[in-house]
């Protein structure tokens, strides 16, 4: 979560602050190396988010600020954590968001959307006891509807390049060659946009600076340069 008075940052948002590059820090992953300050994101979150002082200190090498432990009602939850205070699963949470008693109060950090824990508690008090909407089959995951499809996948990419269509049906409980057709486009589209970005750089070289393994780069080359002759 995010403390109350802090500052969460995606990992654009980080790379920023610590002057790199986009794809030097993907390539880099400085997150990873060893005194770098834990993520402030949920556990099992898909995005990792972090706390904008303890990246600054880092940065600077001075001590890393410790998070706040105690809970307020300005820190804002993301949507496990939100399930948590209601206490049903984190689907639901998907379901209950786009009632005014949430969606009015709606913070996005790093392509995240975040509540305040008081207008969490706030919206469950008024609803009562809830329990997780029905009608979805069991194992049948959360089931994005294919408008927001493309923003979960780019944000399993931003996670991971080398994600994997099996992991994305997992997660996201769509069929596998919805989760194929949707890492093709997505990674396609990112290697466009780094050509065009970086003038003379190939699909292989872009591919390669984003981090896509092998195994999957076939399809996305293919997409990539069929998007780019077109451009």
């Amino acid at each position: 979560m995010i403390r109350a008075g802090r500052t969460g940052l995606g990992r654009r948002d980080v790379a920023d602050v610590l002057g790199m590059r986009w794809s030097t820090f993907g390539k880099v992953k400085p997150y990873n190396v060893d005194g770098f300050p834990a993520p402030v994101s949920s556990e099992g979150a898909l995005v990792l988010l972090w706390d904008l002082a303890q990246v600054v200190a880092y940065r600077d090498g001075l001590p890393v600020p410790a998070i706040p432990a105690v809970d307020d009602d300005q820190d804002l939850l993301d949507r496990r954590e939100a399930a948590v205070v209601l206490d049903v699963k984190p689907r639901s949470v998907d379901s209950y968001k786009n009632d005014p008693g949430l969606a009015d109060h709606v913070v996005v950090v790093g392509g995240v959307e975040h509540w305040p824990r008081w207008a969490v508690r706030a919206y469950g008090a008024a609803r009562g006891k809830m329990s997780a909407p029905t009608g979805r089959p069991k194992g049948s995951g959360d089931m994005v509807p294919r408008d927001l499809l493309p923003g979960r996948i780019a944000e399993l990419l931003d996670a991971d390049p080398a994600v994997t269509a099996a992991y994305v049906v997992d997660v996201l409980g769509v069929a596998v060659g919805t989760a194929q057709r949707g890492l093709q486009q997505e990674r396609a589209g990112r290697i466009v946009a780094l050509m065009r970005a970086e003038p003379g750089l190939g699909v292989e070289g872009a591919a390669e600076r984003l981090g896509y393994p092998p195994a999957v780069r076939r399809a996305a080359l293919k997409v990539a340069q069929e998007l780019f002759g077109n451009s």
